[in-house]
């Protein structure tokens, strides 16, 4: 079978660069076209202003989508809107729910409706609107960021004057909304679900284990935890996985985040984070329907941690979610005519 890899590449190695913290380095890439090249043909597509041409001319089956996009509120939608004008089929969710979990208070909204916790929340278009949350500590966020972009550890505000400075630096900076929400205090977790409808499955929870961060932060997994002070040369023992955590708990964490992943529309699979409040019940974070894959351990990427606490080594991961993408299209009977070929 002929399977395309649309990405993007990070225009500086550095993992400290938040203009492109989003994509992927060269070695991830090469990772996952080598998982995938154990069963199949692969066709590279670099996410560039060639990309529809490229894939028109591809003649790719099906396509293994890690491309976030470039710029603007939709941007992870980009590819996989060019792969349906296509019908080209592609691996994880559609363009619409891409750009509804981007946008953290649509998400938070569709969560909302269907009875899902999340926690309270007010987006700003200018930072002296009236504000009607009263709980502090909270929180100041970009509203159509990922990988933790703009979020840094002095979001957290404890009073007003701080909350209104945060928020006129996000919209200024980000050129775009602040969305401020109730900060919750209690444990976090990273849950991976891979497959969809009856055979979606939660992998092996991950705990955030906040206490590893330095000192003086904030209880927070900020941009700096995530790209600063945790790095392959250094790793911060800021993960857990499996999670230890009694069953009841484990049941409510699951059962939100499948409901999370099925309200959204996400298919195949997608991380999703997680946090207890104050009294221990857990609420959704953020949904993340293109989770990053990176495949040095010590980077610390939380979907093939808990892949490997599953049993899968990174190959075997990868090829689970074309094989999810697979079966969701009716794809898998070519796959076994094709081998026996």
């Amino acid at each position: 079978m002929r399977v395309g890899l649309t990405y993007n590449l990070k225009e500086n190695a550095s993992l400290a660069d938040e203009h492109s913290a989003e994509w992927d380095l060269p070695e991830t890439i090469d990772a996952i076209a080598n998982a995938l090249s154990r069963e199949h043909e692969v066709i590279w597509v670099l996410a560039d202003a060639d990309a529809y041409e490229k894939l028109r001319h591809s003649r790719a089956d099906i396509v293994f989508n890690v491309a976030e996009g470039k710029d603007g509120p939709n941007r992870e939608a980009h590819l996989p809107a060019i792969l349906e004008f296509l019908r080209i089929p592609y691996t994880g969710s559609d363009s619409l729910t891409l750009s509804l979990c981007l946008n953290k208070a649509r998400t938070k909204e569709i969560l909302f409706y269907h009875g899902i916790p999340t926690p309270d929340f007010q987006v700003f278009h200018a930072s002296n609107e009236p504000l009607v949350l009263t709980d502090y500590p909270m929180l100041v966020k970009p509203l159509w960021e990922g990988s933790s972009i703009g979020i840094h550890d002095n979001v957290w505000v404890e009073n007003e004057k701080e909350l209104r400075s945060k928020m006129k630096g996000i919209i200024v900076q980000h050129h775009q909304p602040a969305i401020v929400e109730e900060a919750l205090t209690g444990r976090e977790f990273t849950v991976a679900l891979l497959g969809n409808g009856t055979q979606l499955k939660v992998l092996p929870l991950v705990e955030v284990m906040l206490d590893a961060l330095p000192h003086e932060a904030h209880p927070l997994y900020s941009y700096e935890a995530k790209w600063i002070w945790d790095t392959p040369e250094k790793p911060l023992d800021i993960f857990h996985c499996p999670a230890q955590v009694e069953d009841v708990l484990k049941g409510k964490i699951e059962g939100i985040a499948k409901a999370a992943f099925r309200a959204l529309g996400c298919r195949d699979w997608c991380r999703i984070d997680v946090r207890l409040d104050r009294e221990g019940n857990p609420s959704i974070l953020e949904v993340n329907p293109l989770p990053g894959i990176l495949p040095n351990p010590r980077q610390n990427s939380c979907f093939p941690k808990a892949a490997r606490a599953a049993g899968m080594d990174y190959p075997e991961m990868v090829l689970s979610i074309l094989g999810a993408a697979l079966e969701r299209c009716g794809m898998l009977e070519s796959v076994g005519s094709s081998k026996r070929r």
